[in-house]
């Protein structure tokens, strides 16, 4: 058995998906147990030597590329997705007042749970710029409602099962394409995205660009 080391600073411009079945779900799975301090650097991923190659070379298909389909100065798509009650909740409902919308990970996992914490932590600051906060994951509605519970979560959290969204939206991955990027969206009232950030190690940066584009709008 050998030891691979992923140590990640900066996210690539692009990367790709893969077209047959990647380790993400293996991934997860470290992630979600791995110490609250590690923040995913320096994560250790151990497998057999060659079923590791393999699984780097499958996030590089051509066929599967995702590239940024949602830029700063646009409109934000519209979506519809379930929150952690099961109902159907539309991007089109927050018309009129600025959203942040951020993509996470997964539920429970070391930094979504920061990431979570930290939003909850200043969601007066949101409320008091008139902001609403939706959190989307490709968890189904019952994880969001435990973990929305769990740590008292005082939004609205998405599933985006199959992850649609995200590949709608042109959300690059992380860690050669097997773990969902970490990727936050500052839209303004009339629906136009103004910030776009990006951060998969230092989850508590989202909440601070977000509160500091909010006090220019």
């Amino acid at each position: 058995m050998a030891s691979l080391t992923v140590l990640i600073h900066s996210p690539p411009t692009l990367l790709h998906t893969a077209t047959t079945k990647s380790p993400y779900d293996r991934t997860l799975s470290i992630l979600r147990y791995a110490p609250s301090n590690s923040q995913f650097c320096g994560l250790k991923l151990s497998h057999s030597s060659s079923s590791s190659l393999r699984s780097a070379n499958y996030c590089y298909s051509v066929k599967g590329s995702i590239f940024a389909k949602v830029n700063k100065g646009s409109k934000a798509p519209s979506f519809t997705l379930r929150d952690q009650d099961g109902n159907s909740v539309s991007l089109d409902k927050f018309k009129g007042k600025p959203v942040v919308v951020y993509f996470y990970p997964a539920d429970e996992s070391p930094s979504c749970t920061k990431e979570a914490c930290a939003f909850r932590d200043s969601y007066e600051k949101f409320k008091k710029a008139g902001a609403e906060v939706v959190g989307i994951s490709s968890d189904d509605p019952s994880s969001h409602k435990a973990f929305a519970k769990k740590y008292r979560l005082p939004f609205t959290l998405l599933s985006d099962e199959g992850n649609k969204v995200r590949k709608d939206w042109g959300i690059p991955n992380d860690l050669f394409g097997t773990l969902p990027g970490r990727q936050t969206y500052v839209i303004d009232k009339n629906g136009v995205v103004q910030l776009i950030y990006n951060n998969q190690f230092q989850p508590e940066k989202h909440i601070d660009e977000t509160l500091k584009l909010l006090q220019t709008l």
